[in-house]
């Protein structure tokens, strides 16, 4: 009798995991909706982002100033299609990068780095959905 009760909770423990996996996917895909796909890394939040490498760090650099973020440093790469954004707001490092994926779309990376090992995903999110959503 023990034995069946453990097959029957492990099979229900396997429905629940199961259900809550299509939860996560259900709601990467309405973020997907919302912007292009904003998706977490391990050090923060990355996208595809609709407008060209211009456009975008345009973009970036608008929310960073509007953030309180002081740009330290920038880096231009590949005649362009690679760009690098990093300031400090606080205490947080916070850093864009940005890569020309095709004419209209760029890939974004944000992150916001408290110290060597504990990264604030919340406040990269918050950044990544005002580079999205135009400003």
């Amino acid at each position: 009798m023990a034995r069946k009760n453990r097959t029957w909770m492990g099979a229900a423990l396997v429905a629940v995991m199961a259900g809550l996996g299509s939860g996560c996917v259900a709601a990467a895909a309405a973020g997907a909706g919302a912007g292009g796909g904003i998706y977490f890394t391990s050090r923060g939040v990355g996208s595809q982002v609709n407008g060209s490498v211009d456009e975008v760090a345009a973009r970036a650099q608008s929310v960073l100033a509007s953030e309180g973020v002081a740009i330290t440093d920038t880096k231009t790469e590949a005649s362009g299609d690679k760009r690098v954004f990093q300031g400090k707001k606080n205490d947080l490092d916070v850093s864009v990068e940005l890569e020309r994926q095709g004419p209209t779309a760029t890939k974004a990376e944000v992150s916001a780095r408290k110290n060597l090992v504990e990264w604030d995903k919340d406040y990269a999110q918050k950044v990544m959905d005002r580079i999205v959503k135009g400003g």
